[in-house]
């Protein structure tokens, strides 16, 4: 056999394989059969596009949800909505092979909707940092790009334990992480933000709640009196800071330890995220220097006896 011949019969082999079927399972444990990788992805939250991108998988993607801005490439894709208003006509106009989306931010209706139209729909819902990795492999096999999933998969787990080994064994800071003011949002234990305190050596004060993102009193957050405020930087976090001055006996801000976050990091379960946990431990480490604060969140003057959500 010739040259020639062989490395036809390999292309052809190469292009069988590429062509293969592929099997995932996803988050909440549906699993989806796609008939060769995905060349056409649409990603319904930012968070799944910086995945995408992280996965290799960048130049499959169609389109995306609103608010998504990294990398700077994805800024040009067709947007299709969020994940609460789904573009649907949008959607099926750009013939995706898979859609994948943010578990808790879109609804069952949509998708439903989306199924109902044949689409593929993959569900990502991180609780923890160590499900990142997991998802940035399962877009390199949806995609057939593997081999750089995997590659940055495991550079994210490498950050993960460098920043774990640098500063969750140090002193506990107990943190009051700030969504919102009117309502007063907070992070519950389940929520991704939490995680990242506690790998910076912090305790969320109301890590003993189960929702994601809690309403609370902000008597509750007196009650609890706690040694830093965090919150995230964009829509007026320095006015949600200074709020709390009218409290000057309160612990993190008789220490100063008042500190905005890249919260458009940090609230994206995307591997930029430890960007924003590598800012969190800073902070918190400026306030374990800082004379004033209590280390155990010890109830504030006068607050005893507070609701913990009122």
């Amino acid at each position: 056999m010739g040259w020639c011949a062989v490395l036809l019969l390999l292309a052809v082999a190469c292009g069988t394989a590429a062509a293969a079927p592929v099997t995932l399972k996803d988050d909440l444990g549906n699993v989806i059969h796609l008939p060769a990788p995905a060349t056409r992805i649409v990603a319904l939250a930012p968070s799944a596009t910086e995945i995408a991108f992280a996965a290799g998988a960048g130049d499959r993607l169609v389109g995306v949800s609103a608010y998504t801005d990294w990398p700077p490439a994805a800024r040009k894709l067709p947007r299709v909505g969020d994940a609460f208003r789904i573009d649907l006509e949008r959607v099926a106009a750009l013939r995706p092979g898979l859609v994948v989306a943010w578990a808790s931010a879109t609804p069952p209706s949509a998708r439903r909707a989306l199924r109902r139209l044949g689409m593929k729909l993959v569900l990502f819902a991180p609780r923890k940092l160590g499900d990142i990795p997991r998802e940035i492999r399962l877009i390199g096999k949806a995609a057939g790009t593997a081999k750089t999933a995997d590659r940055a998969a495991a550079a994210f787990a490498r950050e993960r334990k460098r920043l774990a080994r640098a500063y969750s064994g140090r002193r506990p800071v107990t943190v009051f992480y700030e969504v919102s003011a009117r309502p007063l949002y907070t992070v519950g234990g389940p929520q991704i933000i939490s995680q990242v305190i506690r790998l910076c050596g912090g305790r969320n004060i109301f890590s003993g709640l189960g929702k994601l993102a809690p309403v609370v009193g902000r008597s509750a957050v007196l009650a609890r009196n706690p040694s830093a405020i965090l919150t995230g930087g964009g829509h007026g976090g320095a006015k949600r800071l200074h709020a709390w001055q009218q409290w000057p006996w309160l612990a993190a801000v008789k220490a100063g330890n008042l500190f905005t976050v890249p919260g458009d990091v940090l609230g994206r379960p995307s591997p930029r995220i430890l960007e924003g946990a590598l800012a969190v431990c800073r902070d918190l480490s400026r306030a374990r220097r800082r004379p004033g604060a209590h280390g155990t969140g010890t109830p504030a003057p006068g607050a005893a006896g507070s609701s913990p959500l009122r």
